[in-house]
């Protein structure tokens, strides 16, 4: 199966939703697996959709590990969640990314959001998965200077209220499925 996984290195998946999306969901980048099936957080193990429907976000679970069917992708679009990347580049691990091409990404991010809402109004927030991602992107510091931490930030991407929530990757150990849904949330409330 690695083997077959390996095929996917520096593939690019699709977004998902971005033009209407109220929340715009972005991940670090794809990993193999995602790649393969064409689908965001879809590696087996992943707590992001179990999450995501714990959070109260999806009416129900989404089973990505082997793509988004069409009811999945009408659902997503009727709740109003898009999908994008910071690095659009498929690795087998975040690591493998350079700081530069994190850094690259983040000014594509705040591009690609600045024209949604210049032409279609939203997304309303932006909520990016993974903090050091976010840290590395945008050089992100409190108005103190301190780093910053997972919630509200102070900066915005391309003019959309921004969120950190913690990175659902099963190597975040730290994290459940539990405390991932609080943290979803919370950024969901927000919406309204």
């Amino acid at each position: 199966m690695s083997g077959d996984l390996d095929s996917f290195r520096d593939a690019v998946i699709d977004d998902i939703n971005v033009d209407a999306c109220r929340l715009l969901v972005v991940g670090i980048n794809p990993g193999l697996w995602t790649a393969k099936v064409g689908a965001p957080f879809a590696r087996p193990g992943n707590r992001f959709w179990p999450a995501l429907h714990e959070a109260g976000i999806t009416p129900r679970l989404v089973d990505a590990r082997e793509g988004l069917c069409d009811d999945d992708l009408r659902m997503l679009a009727r709740v109003g969640l898009g999908f994008t990347n910071v690095v659009a580049r498929a690795t087998a691990r975040a690591g493998e990314l350079s700081d530069e091409e994190i850094r690259a990404g983040g000014r594509i991010l705040d591009d690609k959001v600045a024209r949604q809402r210049e032409a279609r109004g939203g997304p309303e927030i932006v909520m990016v998965a993974g903090i050091g991602a976010f840290r590395t992107a945008f050089g992100a510091k409190t108005a103190d200077g301190e780093p910053v931490a997972v919630g509200k930030q102070d900066r915005e991407i391309g003019g959309a209220e921004t969120w950190v929530v913690p990175n659902p990757s099963g190597l975040n150990a730290h994290e459940t499925v539990a405390s991932l849904a609080r943290a979803y949330h919370e950024v969901w409330e927000r919406l309204g």
